[in-house]
């Protein structure tokens, strides 16, 4: 038993070491797992701070301000990315644990603050004891000229964070605005939305109102109005600027003058306080300037009268009237004859003094009821109301004539003129203004026609003619459009000779409807619409590209329109003519008429003698039929004189003829001048001509023109027979 028990005390002493072995692995077990979890939590934390860092600077980079952190000694923690752009010169330097001032001093080194110029050291100091006591806000420049708006505050662990705005294009449209308010010379104010006090005033405000600046600067805007206004005054800011404008405002000057003023008014920030400006409009004088404008809007600026806005409205109420009581009114269109003699000789001045007398002289005629207008350069209208007697019109239209007819005084210069007159009368001849003024009008072209100095009434076959003119028009346009006119050549003949000089080019029309349709009606035509450029620049074309086939001692004559000349681009267009054809300037003659010379313009003597300096030969045509054709030749050293065909017709049983056509064959010969004489049709013509020495002939007795194909055969058969 004893031995029992001596083993069964001895099994604890076996098995007690074996225990305390096994815990103390445990316990190494336990702590290393500790040691793993603690490791894993602090990589975790890690991983987390670095994320959560990470979503900062992801945060602070979308701000639209620099934002930058300093720890309490002043080095960089962090900052965005607009930071950075902002301080794009420096970005180099910024890296973590830098101090701020190290990347200061190197920036005023290098020249990125232009304020720290001269006084370096001085900036320095400044700029670092706002860093080391932050406090507000500051700006500061940099040197490309940006201007950054700066504010610092302390963190809770004695570090900064900073904000960085760039207020460069703020402070350019202050500068903006303080030149225009400053130097606007509508009066303007600045006033604080809370508690309407005025902020800001400019000079014109302080003219126009009379107060000191230091006055009004804090006065309550309504302390400038009238007190019946003070509660609608805040309600200005809240109207539309036609709102604004369409109300009047009582105000008061210093010296107590009452005003009538327009206030238009808009939001601000001034200041970085809501503000709004106001711009103060003086009632009184704008509506002076309405009126003005109202005025010449509807009147002519150098009569006076009502002009063709004025008459068509007036016309309308009258036909209104017409339509409700019954009686006609009458219109009646007036077109001063010679006055472009008077414009030409005396100069636009007296013929401005003209019309005005003339303007004077109708108003004169007229009853309360009835009125006169100018339509534009010599035209007048008058509309007569309330016609119950055609007789009435009559009686009116000649005292017009025998008015407008009496002697003026010019300066000094007495001129006499006179006047066509047409006549619609409403409702038979038109029921609406423009219809009526057109009938008028066409009845006043009649008149002219028939000798001037005369009225005629309106008729139907006016209307047809006019629309018929219209079609031919249409037609016009179409035809140089498509190329559908040609030129005819006539031939001009040296009459000692026999042999032929050159050609005239002449315009022809073969019109698919009406056959050939005759200069004479279609180039009146083209002048007044305007066509007769391209018509002209297509004859210029034409007629060098037809010369450049023939001989090269055979020249070509093309006539020009005086409404060529007042295009601008006639020598250019000559020019280019030749050049194009491949035809010596040499061989083309230029025909004027000395209708162009009346105009006595600079420009067109310019144009004649570019011309002439390009060897083109100019030629006056039809000389001896006004009243100046001698005193031309004294403006323009010409190459040709073309005597007029009436000069020639029946020469040999007309002896003032014969006279005439001897004085200007001699007058060519001592200038120089060859002389052509025009309409040569009979032997006896020639046998005169000839006997007085002319130069060349032109006329059915030689040849009628002819197209371009009937010239190149004619000259090939005369080559033929020459060489034969």
């Amino acid at each position: 038993m004893p031995r029992l028990r001596s083993k069964a005390a001895s099994k604890p002493k076996r098995n007690g070491p074996k225990v305390v072995r096994k815990s103390a692995s445990m316990k190494r077990s336990a702590d290393a797992e500790a040691l793993v979890r603690a490791r894993a939590e602090a990589r975790a934390a890690i991983e987390e701070a670095r994320r959560s860092h990470a979503r900062l600077r992801d945060a602070i980079d979308l701000l639209p301000q620099g934002i930058v952190v300093l720890d309490a000694e002043g080095r960089y923690i962090l900052w965005n990315k607009e930071y950075a752009d902002i301080y794009k010169r420096s970005a180099d330097l910024f890296k973590t644990g830098v101090k701020l001032e190290d990347t200061l001093r190197i920036g005023v080194a290098r020249g990125d603050y232009p304020e720290a110029a001269g006084r370096e050291a001085e900036w320095l100091a400044e700029r670092l004891s706002l860093l080391a006591n932050p406090r507000g806000r500051h700006e500061q420049r940099l040197s490309d000229g940006r201007t950054i708006m700066i504010e610092e505050g302390r963190t809770s662990d004695g570090g900064i964070i900073g904000l960085r705005v760039d207020i460069t294009e703020m402070k350019r449209r202050e500068a903006s605005f303080r030149l225009l308010f400053d130097s606007n010379p509508v009066p303007m104010f600045v006033y604080a939305l809370n508690g309407q006090r005025i902020l800001a005033v400019n000079d014109a405000a302080i003219e126009h109102y009379g107060f000191a600046r230091s006055a009004l600067l804090g006065m309550a805007l309504g302390d400038l109005h009238d007190p019946s206004e003070l509660a609608d005054l805040a309600l200005l800011d809240n109207e539309s600027t036609e709102e604004q404008a369409g109300r009047t405002w009582r105000q008061y000057k210093a010296d107590g003058t009452a005003i009538d003023v327009a206030l238009l008014s808009s939001r601000m920030t001034y200041e970085e306080a809501p503000a709004v400006l106001i711009a103060a409009i003086d009632i009184t004088e704008r509506k002076r300037a309405e009126a003005r404008i109202a005025f010449m809007a509807h009147h002519d600026a150098l009569t006076s009268l009502p002009n063709r806005i004025l008459l068509r409205s007036r016309m309308e109420e009258m036909l209104n009237r017409m339509r409700r009581h019954g009686n006609g009114i009458a219109t009646l269109c007036i077109d001063l004859d010679n006055f472009k003699s008077v414009n030409d000789s005396l100069g636009h001045p007296a013929g401005d003094l003209l019309l005005r007398l003339v303007g004077g002289r109708l108003r004169g005629l007229l009853r309360d009821q009835d009125m006169v207008a100018r339509l534009g350069g010599d035209e007048f209208a008058i509309v007569q109301a309330d016609v119950s007697d055609p007789q009435e019109v009559v009686t009116l239209a000649e005292r017009l004539l025998a008015e407008v007819s009496q002697p003026y005084d010019l300066d000094g210069h007495q001129v006499t003129i006179g006047a066509s007159v047409g006549i619609a009368f409403a409702p038979g001849d038109g029921d609406d203004a423009d219809r009526l003024l057109k009938s008028a009008d066409m009845a006043m072209y009649r008149a002219k026609a028939d000798g001037k100095g005369a009225y005629r009434f309106f008729e139907s076959e006016m209307d047809a003619r006019a629309q018929a003119r219209r079609r031919l028009e249409l037609d016009l346009r179409l035809a140089l459009q498509n190329e559908g006119l040609e030129l005819h050549y006539q031939p001009l003949v040296e009459l000692a000779s026999g042999e032929i000089t050159g050609y005239e080019a002449l315009i022809r029309w073969p019109h698919a409807e009406r056959g050939m349709i005759p200069p004479c009606d279609f180039i009146p035509v083209a002048e007044e619409t305007g066509l007769i450029a391209p018509l002209g620049a297509f004859v210029l074309r034409q007629a060098c590209s037809d010369a450049a086939k023939w001989p090269d001692h055979i020249k070509v004559a093309v006539n020009l329109s005086p409404l060529q000349f007042k295009t601008g681009n006639l020598f250019v267009q000559v020019k280019d003519a030749l050049e194009e054809a491949g035809l010596s300037p040499k061989r083309l003659e230029l025909e004027i008429t000395e209708t162009l010379l009346l105009e006595r313009s600079e420009q067109i003597l310019a144009t004649l003698h570019a011309l002439r300096a390009l060897g083109v030969r100019i030629s006056m045509d039809d000389f001896g039929t006004g009243y100046s054709s001698l005193s031309y030749l004294r403006s323009f050293p010409f190459d040709k004189i073309k005597i007029d065909r009436s000069f020639v017709h029946d020469l040999g049983a007309n002896a003032d003829s014969q006279a005439i056509v001897r004085a200007i064959v001699s007058l060519g010969t001592s200038l120089g001048i060859t002389i052509t004489a025009e309409g040569v049709e009979t032997e006896t013509d020639l046998a005169h001509l000839r006997a007085e020495g002319c130069d060349e002939g032109q006329g059915y007795l030689f040849a009628k023109a002819r197209p371009q194909s009937d010239i190149l055969a004619s000259q090939a058969k005369r080559h033929k027979k020459q060489v034969a």
